[in-house]
């Protein structure tokens, strides 16, 4: 052995000397034969396989078979077991259980953040729903699932930092079923899921508000729960249907399903579409943007009677409402969000209308 490759041995050593990194950083086990030199930690064999099933965020060497850098050695030693582990597990709830060495690997996997199971999931284009492998990975920051139960590559990888889900019974007609949303290519798409047993759809919803929580603490740190909480998950300010016309406003009215996500106003031709046929940003009052009760003079087409104005700095949107209740329900909802000043990040989001 090399002078260089024995004074990194000794260095591994004295890292695994430090208080906390004796024992793995998930089971606890002691004396652990392997590190995360991306995440700081050391780990025994049996959560380092764990930890290779979500390798864009987490990869893992052996402390005795494996050549180790300086560098990753002094990045380990700026976090180690004990940092790491106050702040992944800073917000974990008392009556979770903590997984040892002597728990099954379930538990672990868990533990660490993998989630995987089987979901029915609504085919895009027939609305029949087929059984879907699903696997969420914090450390990874993605939810994806699998046309087939044996496919090595996903059919679709949707990033925690756009996911939302949300229970939509009404909608779907299925008591245990999520909507579940990302952004692909700055457009929306939809997934229509559900489980025969209620407790594992549930366990799913609270799986992604948990990935989601972690992604936000990184994304903002030092942000206090009061402004994270909200973030986690959210319902839809409102949804419903509407009559459109188009932007020069000589076409006539078309029903369409609305869906009021935060700013963005999405419509779709069924309520159970994959994609928006078109998107409306609603901005801020500061940035000129009004909704007005009634619809311009001469406009024709519209076969509902209630109209909706929304002015933007580029043009006006004409919306119709059946009934007076829904005209005011909506003009409710989009003076909730003009009313709001926008962030920072809300002016580099702004949708393709």
């Amino acid at each position: 052995m090399s002078s260089d490759q024995e004074r990194i041995r000794e260095r591994i050593k004295e890292l695994l000397r430090k208080p906390g990194n004796g024992n793995c950083a998930d089971c606890e086990v002691a004396d652990p034969e392997w590190a995360s030199y991306t995440l700081g930690v050391f780990v025994c064999h049996s959560c380092s396989g764990l930890h290779r099933n979500i390798a864009q965020i987490s990869k893992v060497k052996s402390l005795l078979l494996d050549p180790w850098s300086y560098s990753e050695l002094e990045f380990i030693d700026s976090v180690g077991n004990n940092a790491a582990k106050a702040k992944y597990e800073q917000i974990v709830p008392a009556f979770y259980y903590r997984p040892t060495s002597k728990d099954c690997i379930l538990l672990n996997a868990s533990w660490i953040s993998y989630r995987e199971g089987s979901l029915w999931k609504r085919g895009r284009d027939n609305g029949q729903y087929l059984s879907r492998k699903f696997i969420l990975t914090e450390r990874e920051g993605v939810l994806k699932y699998f046309n087939k139960h044996d496919a090595r590559e996903p059919k679709a990888i949707m990033k925690l930092s756009t996911v939302n889900a949300t229970f939509q019974p009404s909608k779907t007609g299925i008591s245990h079923g999520l909507q579940i949303t990302y952004l692909k290519d700055n457009s929306t798409r939809n997934i229509f899921v559900y489980h025969e047993d209620g407790k594992e759809i549930v366990d799913w919803f609270n799986a992604i508000r948990g990935a989601r929580y972690h992604y936000l603490q990184v994304a903002f740190p030092g942000a206090p729960n009061s402004e994270l909480l909200p973030k986690l998950t959210r319902n839809y300010i409102k949804e419903g249907y509407m009559e459109k016309t188009g932007p020069k406003h000589t076409e006539g009215f078309k029903k369409r399903w609305f869906t009021m996500d935060d700013r963005r106003l999405m419509y779709f031709k069924d309520p159970l579409d994959a994609y928006a046929r078109g998107e409306v940003f609603i901005g801020s009052k500061e940035n000129s943007y009004t909704v007005l009760p009634g619809l311009p003079a001469n406009v024709q087409g519209t076969h509902w009677p209630f109209g909706i104005t929304i002015v933007t700095p580029d043009r006006k949107f004409l919306f119709a409402c059946e009934t007076a209740e829904d005209q005011k329900a909506w003009m409710a909802a989009f003076q909730i969000v003009i009313s709001r000043p926008m962030l920072p990040q809300e002016y580099a989001g702004k949708p393709i209308n």
